[in-house]
């Protein structure tokens, strides 16, 4: 349903993707996001393929299926969870929501018709007790839950419950107020609201070192804020959402913060150009995003890639091809390009099955381009044995071809355990370091909220090869590296230095 990123929800018309056990924010599924009344249409023909023969059928890829795991390890956390969830968006089982996350299923069909009913489902989904787990139905009251008033976020069935967990609580409550309401507003990324027009950049990327910087060069930015917030879906919103209306002070520093979390994928991939020296100005670009899901391809517009071309006007043209096994029927639903990507633009194509499969029906045979860059966003092949060997033949294929991968993680834990595994599987790490472009969104575990937000994309590994491939030292000079090549034991004891 529209705004509820659980840590999930339908954050990037989409949410965030789940692992079940990650160090990151516990697995649930991602509830279904109906397309807004007023979501904007794409314009622009595609250009032709220029496909010299018909494509290989693709295979029924099997893997495994993150979000039933992540149904699972919500159930373990708040019993009998997963079935409120399918309840509220009048679901009836877990093939049910397969169908939506597939994009099978209409907005009309989840039983929502007002804009009040779409966030008082939502909202229900959030309410079982911090403390003891319990669901309204397990009370005698189902109505006796009450919200804490500071961050507006987790429920408690009584006060003897608010006083146990109060120790806890008290050091997440500021951020989960945040968490709360980025929950709200981004709405208004359905609505096409979010993110508002931006600019050409007018410095050179190496110049941009983060989000302050990005947000300099954005022309009139008070007032595209303003215009947001003052604008009919706001104002719809916060008739309909239950909740009081927040200064809008805190609406714009909310909006700023969704406007990171669109933009911070596109952003992630250019910083992946730079670190391995890949010029998009010299010559056109081909970049797999391997491991796609709904979360990269639910309501995908063909322009939400578009800030590359800002980032580096004049570029002779990126294909982005998101391969994966969950990839959403969609615009950009469409086959790679055999010629290449158009100058100036950003073509958005997509491939489902899997990435191995892909390289053989489609790489191999020319039907798609070898990658310049491999980009896997929060690919959690560390999270439980059946995704690593789910994602082993990819990443032994990524190492033998030594093409240039960035992957994304969500904490300095999940760095460490993914770092084990590509060194245990002799994969040569180029360098890690935090993401001076990861989202400025809190995430919070959904079914277990009282622990520290994460961040999209917090952290990157960079690799090329075998253990005997590229050294740190020939990356961009200029990105402030200070990775490095971690041994195993260096992977045990601790982080390198993040890129400044």
């Amino acid at each position: 349903m529209a705004g509820g990123r659980r840590r999930g929800g339908g954050g990037r018309r989409g949410g965030p993707r789940q692992h079940p056990e990650t160090p990151g924010p516990a697995s649930s599924p991602a509830p279904v996001s109906p397309a807004a009344p007023t979501a904007q249409p794409t314009t622009g023909a595609a250009p032709k393929t220029g496909r010299s023969k018909k494509a290989p059928e693709e295979p029924a890829a099997r893997a495994p299926d993150v979000d039933s795991l992540g149904f699972q390890a919500m159930d373990r956390n708040v019993p009998g969870l997963s079935h409120v969830i399918l309840q509220k968006l009048n679901m009836k089982s877990y093939e049910d929501y397969k169908s939506a996350m597939d994009g099978r299923k209409r907005g009309s069909d989840f039983g929502i018709r007002t804009y009040f009913d779409m966030f008082q489902k939502m909202e229900d989904t959030f309410k079982f007790c911090v403390e003891c787990k319990k669901l309204p139905d397990a009370l005698p009251d189902p109505k006796s839950l009450r919200r804490c008033k500071r961050c507006q976020n987790v429920y408690y069935c009584g006060v003897a419950c608010q006083r146990a967990n109060w120790p806890l609580h008290k050091k997440f409550c500021k951020k989960l107020k945040l968490v709360a309401l980025d929950r709200l507003v981004e709405w208004l990324v359905f609505t096409g609201d979010i993110p508002f027009p931006t600019e050409t950049w007018t410095k050179p990327a190496r110049d941009v070192k983060g989000w302050e910087d990005w947000f300099s060069m954005q022309e009139q930015l008070e007032e595209k804020l303003g215009a947001i917030v003052a604008g009919r879906y706001m104002t719809l919103l916060w008739a309909n959402a239950g909740k009081p209306r927040p200064e809008d002070a805190e609406l714009r520093e909310s909006i700023r913060r969704l406007v990171t979390d669109f933009h911070s994928r596109p952003l992630t991939i250019g910083l992946g150009l730079r670190l391995f020296g890949i010029d998009p100005l010299t010559r056109p670009l081909t970049v797999h995003v391997v491991g796609a899901s709904h979360v990269e391809t639910l309501n995908t517009r063909l322009t939400d890639y578009d800030e590359l071309t800002r980032m580096f006007p004049g570029h002779q043209g990126v294909e982005m091809v998101m391969v994966g096994v969950d990839v959403v029927d969609g615009p950009i639903m469409r086959p790679p390009l055999t010629t290449l990507a158009p100058p100036g633009r950003v073509y958005l194509s997509s491939y489902k099955g899997l990435y191995h499969d892909f390289w053989e029906s489609h790489v191999e045979t020319k039907l798609a381009a070898r990658p310049d860059l491999v980009v896997g966003f929060h690919p959690g092949f560390h999270a439980c044995p059946d995704l690593l060997a789910g994602w082993l033949p990819t990443l032994l294929l990524l190492r033998d071809y030594r093409l240039p991968v960035l992957f994304t993680v969500y904490s300095e834990q999940e760095l460490k355990a993914s770092l084990q595994i590509l060194v245990e599987l002799e994969t040569h790490v180029v360098g890690y370091a935090s993401n001076p472009f990861a989202s400025l969104r809190p995430e919070q575990v959904y079914s277990s909220p009282n622990k520290a937000p994460v961040y999209c994309s917090s952290h990157y590994i960079a690799l090329l090869g075998a253990e005997a491939g590229l050294g740190a030292e020939e990356l961009e000079d200029d990105d402030g590296w200070q990775g490095g090549e971690p041994s195993g034991s260096a992977v045990a004891g601790g982080i390198a230095p993040g890129l400044g």
